[in-house]
């Protein structure tokens, strides 16, 4: 029980340091952001927990709530009333009214659901609304508030797993062992000690009993088993001290080897961040790049499609002066190709008759030539057949003249 040593008082701050994480400051943006979404979830519990209350003092609540949260606590009092209304009705019916009731109990708690997050969202957006519903939390229920006490101890459970590296819980369990079987050991030494001890006791009182004149014997073996206990309890502290120095030592040793490993590894870690943080530079750049050309790109489209707009309702116009020329147009061309289709058909007609009447032009001017020629053939064959006989005629004449 003497001063403690350096290394002993270091080594029992580093004990105090593995067993207590909270003594760690968080530098993870992911752990802050894990510890708001808590911090969040807990403030909306909270909130959600009050609303029956809320529903039953409307009333009161009337002017600091204004009409859209009211419509929308009467209408989730509503669908709470319903879902009441069917749960215990559906123990009454049989399976298949069951069934469907089972349905309708689904889609029913999806639409509570949904209301239940619309009243958050329209509290939420009223920041003095909620300071002030933090006043009403003695109106909470037991059991929401059982609810809320264990959502709270999860979040500072999950904060101080978060503040302690794989590396540091490894290290705290590790040291835990240690220190367990440095005490199971230092347990059994004291047990084997104490019963030695008792055994010595209980040899001595029945020795005591024994005849007065053993007595001074007795009392002479029992200094000499005194000594020898003392001797053997001095021994067994030696070697229990020696083993301890032993095993000191090689426990420093394995500190100082896992303590180079912790440092190398947060070397590591640091320059693993550097880099990700690095990288995560040139990603948010890149993205805002990529962002500005985006809005550029935007600007430049609605700036085109601007111009094509004005464009588009210029050619629209023109198509409409022009579709209305072409009505225009159309009904003329539907009264010219009337009166073209007339003259077509009379003309047609026409050219009937003419071809009608220049074929009976040919036929007749046939029939003239062939009656023509007939008639030529005719006259020219009665010519020379009257040449004939006035030939025959007159050398009929010669030969009487030349017989004379």
């Amino acid at each position: 029980k003497g001063m403690a040593t350096p290394k002993k008082v270091m080594i029992t701050l580093d004990a105090m340091k593995m067993l207590d994480p909270r003594q760690l400051k968080p530098d993870s943006i992911e752990t802050e952001r894990i510890m708001t979404v808590l911090d969040e979830t807990i403030a909306k519990l909270e909130l959600s927990s009050l609303i029956p209350h809320i529903i039953d003092s409307l009333d009161r609540f009337a002017d600091t709530l204004g009409p859209e949260i009211t419509n929308s606590l009467i209408e989730h009092q509503k669908l709470s009333n319903e879902m009441e209304h069917l749960l215990a009705s559906s123990e009454e019916q049989d399976t298949t009214r069951s069934e469907e009731q089972w349905v309708c109990l689904c889609l029913l708690e999806q639409r509570l659901k949904c209301s239940v997050r619309n009243v958050l969202r329209l509290l939420l957006a009223k920041p003095s609304l909620c300071q002030a519903l933090k006043y009403e939390a003695w109106a909470r229920e037991s059991s929401a508030e059982v609810f809320i006490k264990a959502f709270g101890d999860f979040r500072n459970f999950m904060l101080e797993r978060l503040l302690t590296s794989p590396v540091e819980e490894e290290e705290k369990i590790q040291f835990m062992e240690d220190i367990s079987l440095q005490i199971k050991k230092n347990t059994e030494a004291i047990t084997a000690l104490q019963a030695e001890l008792a055994a010595a006791i209980r040899t001595r009182e029945e020795e005591i009993h024994k005849k007065d004149d053993v007595i001074k014997d007795l009392k002479t073996s029992m200094q000499d088993l005194t000594k020898d206990c003392k001797t053997g309890i001095q021994q067994i502290k030696q070697e229990g001290e020696k083993q301890q120095k032993e095993e000191l030592q090689a426990s420093q040793a394995r500190c100082a080897r896992l303590q180079q490993n912790i440092q190398q590894l947060r070397a590591q870690l640091s320059a693993l961040i550097l880099e990700h943080r690095a990288s995560e530079l040139a990603l948010r750049k890149r993205k805002c790049r990529v962002e500005t050309e985006i809005v550029n790109w935007i600007q430049k489209y609605d700036t085109d499609m601007g111009e094509k707009q004005a464009e588009y309702e210029e050619v629209h116009a023109a198509y409409t002066e022009e579709k209305a020329q072409l009505s225009l147009l159309t009904e003329k061309h539907a009264v010219l190709l009337q009166e073209y289709s007339q003259i077509e058909e009379e003309r047609r007609i026409r050219q009937k008759k003419e071809e009608q009447a220049l074929k009976e032009l040919t036929t007749r001017t046939r029939a003239a030539i062939r009656i023509q020629a007939f008639w030529r053939g005719y006259l020219v064959r009665s010519l020379f057949k009257s040449k004939k006989k006035k030939k025959k005629k007159g050398e009929g004449k010669k030969a009487k003249k030349a017989k004379k």
